[in-house]
């Protein structure tokens, strides 16, 4: 098998273009500091999780739309063990301490974990919009195009419900006609039938279920990346302009599907 442009035979090393993924590790601290090469590979990894969590997550959408619950299921279930290696990532950052993290911190001037357009766009796809972080990436950019474009698309949650009111639930017009770009709200007419799907509804009540475990995942990888940035930098303020583990801190308890948790008292 060939390359298809230079007619030599595939291998390992051009197919995954290993050459080229080896040279992007580029330290910026004089020596160099010993931890900074962690430092890049573990975010530089989490990117491409986060490029395959879209991929994912879009295929899921693509699956309810063509009412294929088994292979959403099958799909969501991938998404969840990709978050568990996310936080798992989160125990081997854990291992350089504060002051080895600041043997280079400087170096890393404004960039900042808080500038992933991808991070941002997973946060889209799943429903926690927000205009005002498509304005911190440059006009034409890669990154704002693809903000604003995942802005403007409905979310992972829309396309749950369009396919729960194809199974001949009574999901209210308004929800199926919504502002996309608005955070979902909790919804009493959309609780009354999760709670109908929980109880006669076996297939789509595990549906549901996977759902949950999404949010709580998210949740998850939320709150041990928390708790890595206090105790990497305590109360400093982030880089980046950011405010550090007091913005990060916030984003805590947000649900990204708050009527599968109001239903949980009534189930």
């Amino acid at each position: 098998m060939d390359d298809g442009s230079t007619g030599r035979a595939v291998t390992y090393g051009s197919y995954l273009r290993v050459d080229e993924l080896l040279a992007l590790q580029q330290p910026r601290s004089t020596g160099p500091e010993h931890d900074e090469l962690l430092f890049i590979v573990i975010h530089q990894v989490y990117e491409l999780w986060f490029k395959e969590l879209l991929h994912e997550i879009d295929h899921v959408r693509q699956l309810l739309t063509a009412d294929d619950p088994h292979r959403t299921q099958h799909t969501l279930k991938r998404i969840l063990t990709i978050l568990k290696v996310l936080v798992a990532q989160l125990d081997i950052l854990e291992t350089m301490t504060p002051l080895e993290f600041r043997s280079f911190r400087a170096r890393l001037e404004a960039a900042s974990g808080f500038q992933s357009d991808q991070f941002r766009q997973i946060e889209f796809v799943l429903g926690a919009k927000n205009d005002k972080a498509i304005q911190r990436f440059p006009d034409g950019s890669r990154g704002r195009l693809a903000l604003e474009r995942r802005y403007q698309e409905p979310t992972l949650w829309d396309a749950f419900l369009h396919y729960l009111a194809r199974e001949g639930y009574a999901v209210p017009a308004s929800h199926l006609s919504r502002d996309v770009t608005a955070r979902a709200q909790p919804s009493a007419e959309v609780q009354e039938l999760l709670i109908d799907v929980y109880r006669s509804d076996a297939k789509n009540a595990e549906l549901c279920e996977r759902l949950v475990d999404l949010d709580e995942g998210v949740q998850e990888w939320r709150y041990r990346h928390v708790k890595m940035v206090e105790r990497t930098i305590g109360a400093m303020p982030g880089t980046g302009g950011s405010t550090g583990a007091e913005y990060l801190r916030n984003t805590v308890g947000q649900n990204l599907f708050p009527d599968l948790w109001e239903i949980r008292a009534r189930l």
